[in-house]
């Protein structure tokens, strides 16, 4: 019985094993993605610059809150004091005494300008690492995105040319054998070696590509990234994407773009430090508290101890500070100003990359389809010059060229599928909208390449 079920269950067992690990190696866009958000340095330095941008807020609250603080102070004493008697007669007397000091200090802001306007601006710089952060992590699915179809079409172009190398190569072959037939010529050998030889080279670069696109990815996933999903044969750009009209896109560009959020933010805070840096004319009031205990705290108190408890207001009002306020508030306007103009700077930049990326997917499906018709074209002119060959009406070369145009044009419809792809994710992201469902859209176009 035992033997029975080892023979029933083993196999299966092993081939579970090797089904599992046969897609080991195998990396999605989805895997990747979740990959990168733990392994990438750029985003993992970008999530602790986030968290020490959120303690702003808290620092500038703390300005805010009671402060409480205890000091205790022991010490040993000698010294000596001098009497005078009645009949003017001196005399000294010796002073040697412990003293130990304890006090316990409270104090309240209740009005404090400064205190205030750098709360707020600790609330905008808080904000605005949130916004810097969210353009992170919109940016890493795009840098993600781009390194995996960059290694896709490296693989892709790698293959063209091993493609086109063996076809040359098959080329050569036939035409080495019918000059030796006496029927083909030296010509038609030597521009077959030539564009073989050529093809060779490409083959090396093509590889050489491959390597450094794989390790640029391999760096953002933080490991070995295997097999990569394709493309699917099936993609069809008129049913992939619905794009709607360019002015949608641009008022959601002006309010979610988290450049355009983050440099608002920062206007803000330069706002609150006008406030912050004016506020040294204002008067301060605090309310302060104290618990003090003396034991023999002073030479007049050597021998007593005194417990003391206080409240009350202290007002502070400045008068003069040498200019320092004046000065320090013109600067705070000019640098307003100065992030003012980087802020209308930056609305230019983002409008032309929308626009650009906008016309780029609305031009794309009509490119890709136009390359559609280039292939089948160029395939049919393979066929029609192999025939003419037979035929007599062309040469040798005309093929050679017919297949370069081919394997071209196959290389420009990958590179243009891609690009619609890529032109998509990069305008959602100008547009501030970039999400994880956009990935997972665009990763179920993928198959496991077998």
């Amino acid at each position: 019985m035992l033997n029975l079920l080892n023979r029933f269950f083993v196999p299966v067992i092993l081939a579970l094993w090797l089904l599992q690990t046969s897609h080991v190696h195998a990396l999605g866009l989805l895997e990747a993605y979740e990959t990168a958000l733990e392994n990438d340095p750029t985003f993992r330095s970008a999530i602790h610059e986030n968290e020490a941008g959120q303690q702003e807020k808290a620092i500038g609250l703390s300005g805010l809150l009671p402060t409480l603080s205890m000091t205790h102070a022991q010490s040993q004493n000698t010294g000596t004091r001098e009497l005078t008697g009645a009949s003017g007669s001196t005399g000294a007397q010796p002073l040697n005494f412990d003293s130990q000091v304890s006090t316990l200090s409270l104090r309240q802001p209740l009005l404090n300008m400064e205190a205030v306007a750098n709360y707020r601006q600790g609330v905008s710089k808080a904000d605005s690492s949130s916004a810097k952060f969210a353009g992170h992590s919109q940016h890493l699915m795009l840098r993600l995105v781009e390194a995996y179809v960059e290694t896709l079409l490296a693989q892709n172009r790698l293959t063209l040319v091993e493609a086109q190398r063996d076809t040359l190569e098959e080329r050569k072959l036939v035409n080495e054998h019918m000059l030796q037939q006496g029927e083909g010529t030296t010509t038609d050998v030597l521009e077959t070696q030539s564009k073989y030889a050529l093809a060779l080279a490409e083959v090396i670069e093509a590889s050489d590509e491959l390597e450094v696109s794989r390790r640029k990815l391999a760096a953002i996933v933080g490991g070995d990234i295997g097999n990569l999903d394709r493309l699917s044969d099936e993609y069809q750009v008129h049913h992939a994407i619905q794009l709607p009209a360019y002015d949608i896109w641009q008022e959601l560009a002006l309010e979610r773009n988290a450049e355009l959020v983050t440099q608002r933010y920062t206007v803000i805070s330069g706002k609150e430090e006008i406030k912050k840096r004016h506020s040294g004319h204002a008067p301060r009031v605090d309310l302060v508290a104290s618990l003090s205990r003396n034991k023999a705290g002073s030479f007049i108190t050597a021998n007593q101890d005194v417990n003391l408890a206080s409240v009350g207001v202290e007002v502070n009002i400045p008068i003069y500070a040498g200019g320092r306020v004046n000065a320090t508030t013109s600067q705070a306007r000019s640098n307003l100003a100065r992030t003012e103009a980087d802020l209308d700077a930056m609305i230019d930049k983002v409008l032309v990359e929308l626009r650009k990326q906008y016309q780029l997917v609305a031009s794309s499906v009509r490119r890709i389809e136009s390359l559609e018709l280039a292939v089948e074209s160029a395939q049919l002119l393979v066929q029609a010059t192999q025939k003419s060959i037979l035929g007599g009406v062309r040469i040798n070369l005309d093929l050679l060229d017919a297949q370069q145009q081919l394997f071209s044009v196959q290389g420009h419809l990958a590179q243009a599928r891609y690009n619609y792809l890529l032109a998509y994710l990069r305008l959602k992201m100008t547009a501030g909208t970039l999400d994880l469902d956009d990935l997972q859209m665009i990763s179920a176009y993928f198959i496991p390449d077998n």
